[in-house]
């Protein structure tokens, strides 16, 4: 089954599905739906529609550069079965799909970490502004409650 890669948005087109356009220099590009060829016959750029996932390696939203990618790429080498090869193959896929996705949320929190200062600065600078709606007005000092230490009668029986 092969499995190409949408021109536009880089999604994955399964058999079956899709547009092929064919351009006049014999150029082809695979749509996933409609929604990607209008885009390209709109003349629309992939790094700036903001869906896409080349928007996204370009303005540092996704992992781009990494090493467990360069187990994706594809092979045109045949190779002879064997079960051994198989079985280790499939159990290195698994170990790279934990690695690969401890590294993707290790990159998020990074990318989102500065974001979190800000808007702690800026809700910080709003409470300052806005201490009038937190605090009641007139109420400037603390207000010191001193509770006797003497125990009634009445305390000392419920306790027994």
């Amino acid at each position: 089954m092969r499995l190409v890669k949408c021109w536009f948005c880089s999604s994955t087109i399964y058999p079956g599905h899709g547009i092929q356009f064919v351009r006049n220099d014999a150029k082809i590009f695979r749509f996933c739906r409609s929604k990607c060829h209008k885009n390209f016959k709109m003349k629309r750029n992939p790094r700036k529609v903001k869906w896409t996932k080349a928007f996204r390696a370009a303005h540092g939203k996704d992992m781009t550069k990494d090493k467990t990618f360069e187990f994706e790429k594809k092979r045109n080498r045949p190779e002879r079965y064997d079960r051994n090869v198989t079985e280790n193959t499939l159990k290195a896929i698994k170990k790279i799909d934990k690695i690969r996705s401890a590294r993707e949320a290790k990159h998020i929190e990074n990318r989102l970490k500065p974001n979190k200062q800000k808007k702690f600065n800026e809700d910080t600078k709003e409470l300052n502004n806005q201490i009038s709606l937190v605090r009641a007005p007139g109420v400037s000092e603390k207000v010191k409650v001193v509770v006797p230490k003497e125990k009634s009668i009445q305390n000392e029986a419920m306790e027994e």
